[in-house]
């Protein structure tokens, strides 16, 4: 089987978004009392294909959201985009979460809930029907998302494998 290219990108740090996923109050208790601190999940993306999610925990919300910013920016992906929608239907999975995602129609809109909704709209995708399945844990949603979009290939990539033109893949032989 040949050896998938792998589509990870550098980050452009100038046009870069970001949206918070998830933040999580967690309680670790000691022989002073209970000793909160925070676990933030966020999105970050462009909106023109690239998107990345990270993990970031500090004993201050604002801190563990920067943290959170930082490691986004060191797992960014390149999703191909056809026409503000993905090439193709895809499947995606992290752990017990599952996702699915099918290109749609213009016009359509982001049809996901949660997690997903927040990467595939920092991703820049405008038109998509999604269905998460499984676990609803934002970790999990948001790593089965990406992983959805990290297996997406684009027209050209698929026509370039099969040794055919663009016109011969999108009107059959």
């Amino acid at each position: 089987m040949a050896k998938r290219s792998s589509n990870r990108v550098k980050p452009a740090e100038t046009d870069l978004k970001e949206k918070l996923v998830n933040l999580n109050r967690v309680a670790k208790v000691t022989k002073g009392g209970r000793t909160f601190s925070f676990a933030a999940i966020v999105v970050v993306g462009d909106g023109k294909g690239t998107v990345g999610h990270g993990l970031g925990k500090a004993r201050d919300v604002s801190e563990s959201i920067a943290k959170a910013v930082d490691d986004a920016k060191k797992n960014l992906i390149k999703v191909p985009l056809h026409k503000g929608t993905i090439p193709h239907e895809q499947k995606g999975k992290y752990g017990a979460g599952k996702v699915l995602i099918k290109p749609a129609a213009d016009g359509t809109g982001v049809i996901a809930g949660g997690a997903m909704r927040a990467v595939l709209e920092i991703a820049g995708v405008h038109n998509v029907l999604a269905k998460s399945q499984g676990s609803s844990n934002p970790h999990n949603v948001v790593k089965a998302t990406v992983d959805a979009l990290s297996k997406l290939r684009s027209p050209q990539d698929v026509a370039k494998h099969r040794n055919i033109s663009l016109e011969k893949l999108f009107n059959g032989e």
